[in-house]
């Protein structure tokens, strides 16, 4: 999955208009660290990012797949628009990676976006660039629910988009095949072998968990204490809390009220057969306990044992504030 990348070179495009105080300035969005790696699969491509020109105050949801990236961004609009978004979240907060849309056709969509920009990656931090005046939100969940969750992602694609996916990657050079859907036994092989970005996600990410631009949140804490972790959110992005409208704020943020409203969220029914209720699904975990079979466990335990510290394990397990150890 991943190579040398040639560095692009990003600071001679990286002056940034945006809205400050009622009226617009401009600001230069400095690069701290350059794009060090490729990864590029059937569904993203970190390349994407050479035609990335960054503003100031840029906000970055960075999260592997099936870890609460949608809810999230729906955090982080909500906070960004408390009198309502203009436009459903995933289109407001693109993910950039995402060789979905035409890479000229999304940063013309960016560039045109005269607010506060906030964006979704899937990619681990090595692959994305770094600027000290951006915000890294990063979500975490257990593996073995991401994997569920993933697993859940793809089997209900509709049919009729893998060929697309499969040609479209194999046109832009890339020999990645598509995951085998049918089983989850096999796919879970895949994951684990074909497909290991859970694994270099977090491994990547670890080392900035103090860096004051980077928080660091959990799903299992998104589920217990929604109020807190919203606040946490706000803190990072200097954005005020208005006390009357909290608690309708944060409501707005619930699982069943995203399922609710899933227009406001994105348009799912194209590519996933049961719309929103599939993209969304349970948000429950531990379904992977009556699914994974004790060989399979041992295997994701060895992989985590290779490829991740001790504490950024416990962390996916258990949630929680990650600290410098």
């Amino acid at each position: 999955m991943s190579a040398a990348l040639r560095r692009p070179d990003i600071r001679r495009r990286s002056v940034a208009v945006f809205r400050r105080g009622g009226r617009f300035v401009v600001e230069r969005a400095a690069l701290d660290r350059a794009v060090e790696r490729e990864y590029r699969q059937l569904v993203f491509d970190n390349r994407r990012w050479q035609r990335f020109v960054p503003r100031a105050a840029d906000i970055f949801v960075c999260t592997p797949p099936k870890c609460g990236t949608t809810w999230m961004q729906t955090i982080v609009v909500e906070l960004l628009f408390p009198d309502g978004a203009p436009g459903p979240v995933t289109e407001i907060a693109p993910w950039i990676d995402a060789r979905i849309e035409p890479v000229d056709s999304l940063m013309a969509r960016l560039d045109a976006q005269p607010h506060r920009r906030t964006l979704k990656t899937h990619t681990p931090a090595d692959g994305i660039p770094w600027y000290p005046s951006a915000s890294y939100i990063v979500v975490g969940r257990d593996g073995r629910d991401a994997f569920m969750s993933y697993w859940n992602h793809w089997h209900n694609m509709r049919r009729e988009a893998l060929p697309h996916l499969a040609a479209g990657a194999a046109d832009d050079g890339i020999t990645a095949r598509l995951p085998p859907v049918d089983d989850v036994h096999e796919f879970f092989t895949w994951w684990l072998d074909e497909f290991p970005l859970w694994f270099e996600h977090v491994a990547s990410f670890w080392p900035h968990r103090d860096e004051p631009n980077v928080l660091f949140a959990h799903y299992n804490d998104m589920q217990a204490d929604l109020d807190r972790e919203m606040r946490r959110v706000a803190r990072l992005l200097g954005v005020s809390i208005d006390a009357q409208r909290w608690s309708s704020q944060v409501q707005h943020c619930t699982f069943g009220s995203m399922k609710a409203r899933s227009d406001e969220i994105g348009s799912f029914d194209r590519a996933w057969v049961g719309g929103a209720d599939t993209f969304l699904y349970k948000a429950t975990n531990g379904r992977w306990r009556d699914v994974l079979t004790d060989h399979e466990l041992a295997a994701f335990e060895r992989r985590c044992e290779e490829r991740l510290p001790a504490d950024a394990f416990a962390w996916t397990v258990n949630g929680g504030t990650p600290t410098e150890g």
